[in-house]
């Protein structure tokens, strides 16, 4: 099969007169426990970062490496969250799209143009595109995929270091048939995310 083009979407941007193109994406929509976290991504005009794709292709080991690099190579790139409050209170899929304004926002170089992962625009200042499986499609987009997926993983690292017995470091907040075991034996965390144990709740009869 050929290598797709992973540069068209920044190119056709870069075509129509915009200079600084970001790539942005989110991860943690599905998880039980801890925040989305949303990451926005420049990359030097005609960078393509070897290796880098989809975070969800890729192993974790790969994925940290890569992280590094992005870091380095990137023009300007921003990492922001949602905690688990918004969650609750504005719903996973408009936290995710604060988040992605976020991480937008943080930008150090302000972009003029937005390349989004998934079907909807978050609520942001500037022109953007919203690219369905995105991450797979675009550079920008798949770096900031790593950098947004890395980070939150570290971050729930941490978490099971606080609760260690959840096993957070072998799911990452998702819901696991190990994790759903602990949150009905021990109860939840100020971490975890209460409309999205509804459902385990009423299956087991609580």
């Amino acid at each position: 099969m050929e290598e797709h083009d992973w540069l068209e979407y920044e190119n056709k941007a870069y075509g129509e007169g915009y200079t600084l193109v970001c790539g942005v994406d989110e991860a943690g929509r599905g998880p039980l426990a801890g925040p989305v976290c949303a990451a926005a991504v420049i990359l030097p005009k005609g960078k393509i970062i070897e290796g880098v794709n989809d975070s969800k292709k890729l192993t974790e080991k790969k994925r940290e490496k890569l992280y590094d690099v992005i870091i380095k190579e990137a023009q300007a790139y921003s990492i922001a969250f949602a905690s688990v409050e918004e969650i609750e209170k504005i719903n996973i899929l408009n936290a995710a799209m604060l988040a992605m304004k976020r991480a937008v926002e943080g930008l150090e170089q302000k972009a003029d143009y937005a390349l989004i992962d998934g079907n909807k625009k978050p609520p942001i200042e500037i022109p953007c595109e919203a690219i369905v499986k995105g991450d797979a499609l675009s550079m920008s987009v798949a770096a900031a995929s790593i950098l947004a997926k890395v980070t939150r993983d570290r971050l729930m690292l941490e978490y099971a270091e606080q609760y260690p017995e959840y096993g957070f470091e072998k799911h990452k907040g998702y819901g696991t048939k190990v994790h759903n075991e602990a949150i009905l034996k021990y109860g939840e965390t100020p971490i975890h995310r209460p409309s999205f144990l509804r459902k385990l709740y009423e299956k087991n009869g609580r």
